[in-house]
């Protein structure tokens, strides 16, 4: 299992980078795979604490069954749109894929079921210092941090 602390050991900066994204607003967006197979995307609050990425769903919902069913997830912070003329001030977007691992019941807060993250990539898009490239960093826990820039 490869959890938030992980990341944050084998890279520091970009783990920084990431989790800068992902607390710079309260509500992020959950991919998760619905019973037919199709995709379902959820609103989500998530939580770095104590070395883990966590997230919660509400008694019943159908985006709890889902990841009981099929853990399988694609997180995505919230976005921005740059700014015309400041384009490389732009902070990008950040996503994280895994598997949802129960935790048990939410102890903190309104009632439903915790979940811990089984993370298996971590993402970065964001624009270059000139703000002529588009820069896709990743990392996994097999192949370390990669980098592709699309003009």
């Amino acid at each position: 299992m490869t959890a938030w602390r992980d990341v944050e050991e084998a890279v520091p900066r970009f783990a920084r980078t990431v989790r800068a994204l992902f607390d710079a607003r309260k509500h992020q967006t959950i991919a998760t795979v619905r019973a037919d197979g199709g995709p379902r995307i959820s609103g989500i609050e998530t939580a770095f604490e104590g070395g883990e990425l966590t997230f919660g769903s509400m008694p019943g919902s159908r985006k709890g069954a889902d990841l009981l069913r099929e853990p399988r997830f694609a997180l995505h912070s919230a976005t921005v749109d740059p700014v015309d003329g400041a384009e490389a001030e732009w902070p990008g977007e950040a996503k994280i894929a895994g598997r949802a691992v129960p935790a048990g019941p939410i102890t903190d807060g309104p009632e439903g079921d915790l979940f811990r993250a089984d993370i298996t990539e971590v993402v970065h898009t964001h624009l270059d210092p000139e703000a002529t490239m588009l820069v896709v960093e990743w990392w996994t826990p097999d192949g370390g941090l990669r980098k592709a820039e699309r003009a």
